[in-house]
């Protein structure tokens, strides 16, 4: 039996959150610390088995003594500080991002993005109908999943994944420079003339919904897509010897898609195409049994 070697605990440092003092692991950002303390921040861009990026700027807070907003994202606690999560000027810039975010892009699959614009009392159509927008149609190059790019908000969580974070195929990079701004293959070939090998990763950080799977692709487009409706039931891939786990998105008692858990010690949420694509003979071997 392998033991697991104990690690030196982390030291705590003493902080203010919104008036408040609280603890936190040395080391740790301040939104593991505002959601320690059951702070409500909202956040794009960041992934919890991904390096900050800095991206999206919707987790801004003040910091006592800071000339600007911090990203509570990255930005590491540090003894004695003291934060303000809710002022005036850090519920602007979140309004306006969100705004910016909106008028630009497709958030409609956008989990929580409806709620956090309510909130902030973001108008992102106060920029009028001719907001510059990607207006691109949805690439549909093979059967595994869609790029739609509509909804794409360059926070680099698929080049990430992609590539030296995870796994380091570099399939896709960011072309192209400020509103031209994509993400692309190289020389944007088609996915399948990429050196892209479908494992899905980069759908399971992706956080708008411009990748998704073909299927739930064409279940929205159908109208038939039901969240509410889904199972999700986690069990070990078959394919291999490697004991990755697989959490089955179930509707209609057929499985929809595939993601994996994040705090799995194996597979931190990913998956290679097999686990993540090759589950039709689940659904096969169930068919010719009825």
């Amino acid at each position: 039996m392998t033991s697991i070697p104990l690690r030196p605990p982390r030291r705590l440092v003493d902080l203010t959150l919104d008036g408040e003092p609280v603890r936190a692991p040395e080391g740790s950002t301040l939104l593991d610390a505002c959601r320690a303390a059951g702070k409500d921040i909202p956040t794009l861009c960041q992934g919890d088995t991904l390096t900050p990026k800095n991206a999206c700027r919707v987790c801004v807070v003040e910091v006592e003594g800071a000339r600007t907003l911090a990203p509570a994202c990255s930005r590491r606690v540090e003894q004695g500080m003291e934060v303000r999560t809710d002022t005036e000027r850090a519920r602007h810039s979140r309004k306006v991002v969100l705004e910016l975010l909106a008028s630009s892009t497709d958030m409609s699959t956008t989990p929580r993005a409806a709620e956090w614009i309510e909130e902030y009392g973001a108008e992102p159509d106060r920029f009028g109908a001719d907001a510059a927008r990607v207006d691109e149609e949805p690439k549909v190059d093979n059967d595994l999943y869609v790029r739609d790019y509509d909804k794409c908000i360059l926070c680099y969580k698929c080049v990430d994944a992609c590539g030296e974070q995870w796994q380091n195929t570099f399939a896709i990079a960011v072309a192209g420079r400020g509103f031209d701004a994509r993400i692309s293959t190289e020389h944007d070939a088609p996915l399948t003339d990429s050196a892209c090998v479908y494992c899905g990763n980069c759908i399971e950080v992706c956080p708008t919904g411009a990748l998704s799977f073909k299927t739930e692709f064409d279940m929205r487009t159908a109208g038939t897509w039901d969240e509410a409706a889904q199972t999700e039931t986690t069990t070990v891939c078959a394919y291999c010897g490697v004991g990755c786990n697989l959490t089955l998105h179930v509707q209609d008692n057929e499985i929809v898609k595939v993601t994996s858990p994040h705090d799995n010690p194996v597979t931190h949420g990913n998956l290679c195409i097999k686990g993540r694509f090759g589950y039709q003979h689940v659904q096969n071997h169930a068919q010719n049994r009825d």
